[in-house]
Formats: C-alpha cells, structure tokens, sequence
C-alpha cells in the first residue's frame, strides 16, 4: 500500500508555532538578554529580531502583486553593531523583552495573515527556490523552531514543539531528511544543529522551497 501524502503545512501550524515560542520566551530573565543564543554569535536579543525580520521579509515577498522572482523586496537592512544580524526589523530597547516578543509576534501574524490570503499559484523569491504561500509557512516554522531552540539554550529554557509540525515542515523542505527517527531531532540534523546515529552534525544545510510536482 502506497505511503500516505503528508498533510500540508497551513498558517494554523505557523500561529502555533509563533505562540509556542513566545510562550516559552516570556519565561526568560529579563537580565538574560544579551547572553549568546546557544551556537550563534548573535545576542538572544539580536536573534529574536532576526527572527521577526525573517517572518516579516517572507510575508512582504508574498505581498506584491506580482513577486519578483529574482530578488528580495528591497527594504534597507541594518546592522546595530558589527557582528549582529542585518535586518529590516528592530525592536526598542526601552520596550524591553515584553515589546521584543510584541515584535516578533506581530511579524508572525503578518506572514500567518499573507499566507493564509496568497493565491496558490502565486510563488515569492527565495535564494534556496521560489516558494508559494505553503513554503512561505513551512520556512517561517523552521525559523521560528530552531531559532526558539538556539534562543532556548542561551537563556536556560527547555523547548519542544509538537512532533507533527516537525513532520510536515520536513516533508514540505527537507526531502533528504531522515524519516526513521524523532521529527524534532531530525529537524535539528537537517539545520546543522544535532547528529544522528551514522549522520554526523552537517556544518553547511539548505531547504528545498520550490513546489515539489
């Protein structure tokens, strides 16, 4: 009997994933902030705008008329030192961890919102293959999931998504995944961020955003 075709990923999955994750940050110090988000050189500060920036940037690709598929929607992106992320999307420092995750909740809202609104034939630029509204979801999932868990270990949280987004998000990006283990963990390994017994931790990954026939 013929395996069952995965259930799509929706922008249900997306709001979920965004209130999970705001949950699980509010439980943070507000002294921890400025600490490393596990394995980035970002501050969690730096990396929740990162994240917000990515949530609003794949909501505003979806957003023309007609999406350009050969460059990114050209807002300015800026650096507030250095070695920080570039983004569109910056949070005051006077709001605090409560405006931060403001921030971030309304972007993911506003990618949930163009998701749920974008034909389906219609597909937005990605340098790793143009995405239509499903992708567009799936991507933000994957950003909101493993960024919570880089953000998780910089701040001393525990954080566990459901293991049937994880499923489907792989299905949907990650055709070379392992299927024969916890989706969760397998979605860590396929974002460079765990090994698997005989799969060594990958140092460079991509997603595969383009419809699949």
């Amino acid at each position: 009997m013929p395996e069952a075709a995965p259930s799509p990923v929706t922008a249900e999955d997306l709001d979920e994933a965004v209130r999970l994750a705001v949950a699980t940050l509010r439980q943070a110090p507000e002294s921890a902030w400025d600490g490393k988000a596990g394995s980035l050189e970002w501050t969690c500060w730096e990396t929740v705008e990162h994240l917000a920036d990515d949530l609003f940037a794949y909501a505003a690709q979806l957003g023309l008329r007609t999406p350009p598929l050969d460059t990114y929607v050209p807002f300015v992106l800026e650096r507030r030192r250095p070695e920080g992320p570039g983004n569109t999307i910056q949070a005051e420092r006077e709001a605090g961890p409560t405006g931060l995750l403001q921030v971030l909740e309304a972007c993911g809202a506003l990618l949930s919102a163009m998701v749920r609104t974008t034909p389906p034939q219609v597909l937005a630029h990605h340098g790793f293959g143009a995405a239509d509204a499903e992708g567009s979801a799936a991507m933000g999932i994957v950003e909101t999931l493993v960024h919570t868990y880089d953000l998780a270990e910089g701040l001393g949280l525990a954080w566990a998504p459901p293991a049937g987004m994880c499923a489907r998000v792989l299905a949907r990006l990650f055709p070379d995944a392992p299927r024969d283990t916890d989706p969760w963990t397998a979605l860590l390994w396929a974002t460079g961020r765990a090994e698997l017994p005989g799969r060594p931790r990958l140092t460079e990954w991509r997603w595969y955003s383009a419809p699949r026939p």
